[in-house]
């Protein structure tokens, strides 16, 4: 686990350094449901310090098809911000078990989804006159995302007791367009972007079907744009519920 965790340091500190820059898009917490049979049902919520929270769902519908539903929020009121993101996406894809008694897990899921976003900068100016700058934006999403995922290769003993860790990587590709965009109320340019956001995170078993997750990753930007960038990553700190998986023994 000390090695797991000091390879993963050094991820947090960069999220948390580029989580203070400002942009239209919040990404939300990629779903990571590490499906190994039909009927597994897997359900989680995340929070980000900025206080972005997510809610994934997915359901296995066959050995090796699942579907995801996913949402995120943030209703945040600052001095000099104010910010308030949705967004709602469905999908699905591909799963499959491989490797030493099938712990590994790989996932390639797509879909599609959409949110909004409402931003309000406050300032002041040389003459010390407030000034507020307020940007609105809805939009669509598109993402593809890869996962890859280890079980219960190493655990965490405390207490007498041996926690499970489960931990791995997710790619995800979003391309994000903006249906309407408004700057202090007045129609500005649309904007769209690829993301790429590549994410690690880690799995602490409390027992067969709860584990807590921690999660971090970065946000990159394909394009140059002026709201729709790269301003935020991933960074959070949540749980997740799987029931009806196959069990996977040491």
């Amino acid at each position: 686990m000390k090695t797991t965790f000091s390879r993963l340091l050094p991820v947090a500190v960069l999220s948390l350094f580029l989580s203070g820059c400002v942009s239209t898009y919040m990404p939300n917490v990629p779903n990571v449901p590490m499906f190994t049979q039909q009927g597994e049902l897997s359900a989680g919520g995340h929070i980000t310090p900025k206080g972005n929270i997510t809610f994934n769902t997915a359901y296995a519908v066959s050995d090796h098809v699942g579907v995801l539903l996913n949402g995120s929020m943030l209703n945040s009121e600052r001095d000099k911000r104010d910010f308030r993101h949705n967004l709602l996406e469905a999908g699905g894809g591909y799963f499959t078990t491989f490797g030493e008694k099938n712990k590994r897990i790989l996932e390639v899921y797509g879909g599609v989804g959409g949110g909004s976003s409402d931003r309000t900068e406050r300032s002041t100016d040389e003459q010390g006159v407030l000034v507020s700058e307020r940007r609105e934006a809805k939009f669509s999403k598109y993402f593809v995302q890869v996962n890859f995922t280890s079980k219960r290769k190493k655990s965490w003993k405390l207490f007498g007791r041996e926690f499970p860790l489960n931990y791995g990587t997710a790619l995800r590709a979003s391309y994000i367009n903006m249906g309407t965009h408004r700057f202090n109320g007045v129609p500005a340019p649309e904007e769209s972007n690829i993301f790429l956001e590549p994410i690690f995170y880690t799995r602490l078993q409390l027992n067969p079907s709860v584990q807590l997750q921690y999660t971090s990753g970065s946000n990159f930007g394909l394009r140059n744009r002026k709201a729709l960038t790269a301003g935020y990553s991933v960074f959070s700190l949540g749980f997740v519920i799987n029931v009806g998986g196959r069990n996977l023994k040491k």
